[in-house]
């Protein structure tokens, strides 16, 4: 593969020609040159940028992929700081998932407003000082909420149809 001016590294990859010159002058990726007034990438830029959106998806601020990348472009893993990274997102959806949780209760709850029901005012009280964690109100096990059957009004004889 040839060299890559700025546009066609940024359609192969969808990163916007204005993030790969941010990424340029945090040092994340470096050009080669230029051809006119267009930098310049070699095709190993595109393993780079990965590299740096799957650091992104996982959590990791810009300085800490920053150490995780050589300037030969081969990633320098700290392992130990991926283990805790990966906890790090083990609580979050943990966090997340409890979250979901009061949520779909909160939907399916049989009190008339959410704010009646006294586990989902539990978990306003625990989201609202930080704390709310796993299961921090048992398991959710609301059923949706019965659609009432309404009687309907005749207004005249039993047994006649209304005209």
């Amino acid at each position: 593969m040839k060299d890559m001016d700025i546009a066609e590294v940024s359609r192969r990859t969808g990163v916007p020609a204005s993030t790969l010159r941010y990424y340029e002058e945090k040092g994340l990726i470096a050009s080669i040159g230029r051809r006119g007034l267009r930098r310049l990438f070699d095709p190993a830029v595109l393993e780079r940028l990965a590299l740096i959106g799957l650091g992104r998806a996982g959590g990791f601020a810009l300085d800490e992929i920053s150490a995780m990348l050589t300037p030969d472009g081969l990633p320098k893993m700290d392992r130990a700081r991926l283990d805790a990274k990966a906890n790090e997102l083990d609580h979050t959806i943990q966090r997340l998932t409890a979250i979901r949780e009061a949520l779909r209760h909160a939907a399916r709850c049989p009190a008339a407003r959410p704010m009646e029901c006294p586990t989902f005012r539990r978990a306003v009280r625990l989201a609202g000082a930080g704390r709310f964690e796993v299961a921090p109100l048992g398991p959710f096990k609301a059923e949706p909420v019965p659609a009432t059957k309404r009687k309907r009004k005749t207004g005249g004889v039993a047994g006649s149809r209304p005209h």
